[in-house]
């Protein structure tokens, strides 16, 4: 071990793939800081560039963190969180000598684990971990990026000390996302889908629905979901570089895409690839059925003439670890899926991808998390928020991100930019979110 200026030294009580894991995220994924441990007191007393001390007891005159025992544990149970303050986070400690009134390190890996989600509770219909269960809701904590807060907390106290320590921050980006769940509300369906959309329309005397439906079908105007060159054409206005995310699967109840052998559909796929990411949107039947999720991706691979490695889970299904664990095991490197359906906000408390720590091998994996911050349905369909009322609502979000220089990640659909029936208006929504989220400033007013 050489003394070194530009790296920090910690000294710990014990080694552990949890401790190591949130240090590196927390020092060295955000903040660019070098960082090595020691269990040995005369190389932590010897050394002579910026050091700590995590957990054990105080030492005069350094830092020390106090630590409660969940980075060195290896199971999983339900443990005391504390109640959340806004000036200071979970799991408190009661030493006036740390440098924290809480664990910030055992705090951001309950969030970044998941930890919450591996425990008992209730879920809904679709059997997902609802944003209402989590602490992060209860405790009115879920509209901020606590973890980049307890980061720069750590790190504030560590540049007082050492006001040489060597580091750089992340750089702010804005990555718009689209989920494709279906790619035409009429065209390109064939024959009997087209037939018992008529059918439907009429039992349901829908002569609107019927006289759209015939009209497009006949080339006199736009199908209602086709705002593909549209999204291009924003996206590209502001040089960003979007994902698509496409339903590539056997039809089902919850899953209702066009045929993965329909020439136009793969057309559309092939044409969206040479400007975007393409990723997978595994069917809702696939969530519990690794065959029919490896073949998925295989197919889309196939379409597409290159390994597909970014995906995220139609109807944002989510079961830890199973769900990670099957998209690694089928070649996926990046997942989009951290998200609440139900709520807007930051459910791992970060702003900035992280690797999936499987709690139940309890080791970090290659697979690397993108949370996404507000969804157009969630504003819509859950949350019922005006129309007029979208942007201001989202705009505290956009500016939490920027603060902890993050990456905005925002969850839009093809059929809400088609602008039609009840997504009338939502354009222009998205428009402006995009022009926001393209500026790299952050706002004061």
């Amino acid at each position: 071990m050489s003394n070194s200026g530009d790296r920090l030294l910690i000294k710990i009580p014990k080694f552990s793939k949890r401790l190591q894991y949130t240090f590196h995220y927390l020092l060295n994924t955000l903040w660019g800081i070098n960082h090595e441990f020691t269990l040995n007191d005369d190389e932590y007393i010897a050394w002579q560039g910026p050091k700590m001390i995590y957990g054990g007891s105080f030492q005069k005159n350094e830092v020390w963190f106090e630590a409660v025992s969940l980075l060195f544990e290896r199971n999983i149970v339900g443990v005391d969180t504390g109640k959340y303050s806004p000036h200071g986070g979970l799991f408190p400690v009661y030493s006036k000598d740390s440098a924290l009134p809480f664990d910030a390190f055992a705090s951001s890996f309950y969030m970044l684990s998941r930890y919450e989600e591996y425990l008992p509770c209730r879920k809904d219909i679709h059997g997902r971990f609802q944003a209402k269960e989590s602490i992060a809701y209860r405790e009115g904590f879920l509209d901020k990026a606590v973890v980049n807060h307890w980061a720069e907390m750590i790190v504030s106290i560590l540049l007082k000390k050492f006001p040489d320590l060597q580091f750089h921050k992340t750089t702010y980006k804005y990555v718009p996302t689209i989920d494709v769940d279906l790619a035409y509300r009429y065209l390109h369906k064939g024959f009997l889908r087209t037939l018992g959309g008529y059918i439907k329309n009429l039992l349901h005397a829908d002569f609107e629905e019927i006289k759209s439906r015939t009209q497009v079908l006949m080339g006199k105007e736009r199908d209602p979901f086709d705002s593909f060159d549209s999204l291009q054409i924003l996206h590209s206005s502001y040089r960003l570089k979007p994902l698509f995310f496409f339903l590539f699967s056997d039809y089902g109840q919850f899953d209702k895409n066009l045929s993965i052998y329909n020439p136009a559909f793969r057309t559309l796929i092939k044409r969206i690839a040479d400007y975007a990411i393409v990723g997978i949107h595994p069917s809702y039947a696939s969530n519990k059925n690794p065959q029919k999720l490896k073949k998925e991706i295989e197919d889309l691979s196939k379409c597409l003439h290159r390994q597909v490695t970014h995906s995220r889970q139609h109807f944002l299904k989510l079961s830890l670890p199973e769900t990670y664990r099957n998209l690694i095991h089928c070649g996926i490197t990046d997942d989009y899926t951290m998200g609440f359906a139900d709520q807007p906000g930051f459910r791992a408390g970060t702003c900035i991808p992280f690797p999936f720590y499987d709690l139940d091998l309890d080791t970090p994996t290659s697979l690397l998390i993108h949370p996404f911050m507000f969804m157009d349905g969630t504003l819509k369909d859950y949350l019922k928020i005006p129309e007029n009322q979208i942007v201001d609502y989202v705009k505290p979000y956009i500016e939490e991100v920027k603060r902890y220089s993050g990456t905005l990640i925002t969850l839009w659909h093809n059929e809400t930019h088609g602008g039609s029936g009840r997504w009338k208006g939502w354009p222009e929504i998205y428009e402006t979110i995009v022009s926001l989220g393209a500026s790299s400033s952050t706002e004061t007013s």
